[in-house]
This record gives structure tokens, sequence and C-alpha cells, in this order.
């Protein structure tokens, strides 16, 4: 799938999706890999071990069966007029998840480094804002909370 820009090039856009499988940025970074691009620019989002102040052993994310559909328009939208970026590959991962794992793997390439970067940063915000995920955080002492409801 593609999205015009304003300048009538097209961003390619070569994963927009949700998936319960291990994330790799490493391979997100090779889908976008594009001869005219000056620019490849990754985001891992890692499950780290504590939140708040408080330990965290583990997390699960729940999706919306729109959760895909979701990551593919905000991908669509954050995309649209503008110019430069080549391709982007965006993941999120559901289901349970250990300290360490990526929960979202974004890549952009672009024809100059600040349009990657703020392809990619834009791509983050509105994926965390946007996507239909649940996140249920379980802590050390075994209590467990749901954040991040949109």
């Amino acid at each position: 799938m593609t999205a015009e820009t304003t300048a009538g090039m097209t961003a390619e856009i070569l994963r927009a999706t949700v998936s319960e499988e291990p994330l790799s940025v490493e391979e997100h970074a090779k889908l976008v890999d594009d001869a005219a691009a000056g620019a490849v620019v990754t985001f891992a989002g890692v499950v780290r071990d504590h939140d708040h102040g408080r330990s965290v052993r583990e997390l699960e994310y729940h999706g919306h069966p729109s959760a895909a559909d979701v990551v593919a328009e905000v991908v669509r939208d954050v995309v649209a007029g503008v110019t430069g970026v080549r391709a982007v590959a965006v993941s999120h991962r559901v289901g349970p998840l250990a300290i360490g794992d990526v929960a979202l793997a974004v890549a952009v390439a672009a024809e100059h480094r600040a349009e990657a970067f703020a392809v990619c940063s834009e791509l983050v915000d509105e994926v965390k804002r946007r996507l239909p995920v649940w996140k249920r955080q379980v802590f050390a002492d075994g209590t467990d909370e749901w954040v991040n409801c949109p």
C-alpha cells in the first residue's frame, strides 16, 4: 500500500500491523531500505522493568479487533502530504511480553534525516494515542493494573 505525498511521490507503507509474533526493529529497517533514502530512523518501544517506581515482572497487550486497521490508518494519515519520505514500516505487538521485548517497532526511510526523525516521532506518538490496545502490567508483588486505554 502507498500514500500520496504533495510532491506526487509516494511513501511506501511496507508494514502497518499488529502481531502476536516477536518484533525486530532490524527487520523493519531492512524492509524500508531504499537507495534514494539518505536516512533510516528506527524506534523500538521496549518493555521496561519498572513503572512509576514499581518493579514490573511482565506485561500483556490486548488489542481490539480493529487494531491492525487503526495502525494502517495512522500510518496513512502521518505520511500523507509529507515529502521526502520513501518508505515506512510499523508494528505493534499484542499478547504476553517479557522485560526487554519490543512492543512497538517503527522504521522510516527518507531522503533527509529531518523528515525521517519527524515522521518516526509522529508515528510513535499517534500509534500510542490512537491504537485500541490495553496493557496489563504485572508487578513484582503479584498485583496488576490495566493502563493505556485510549
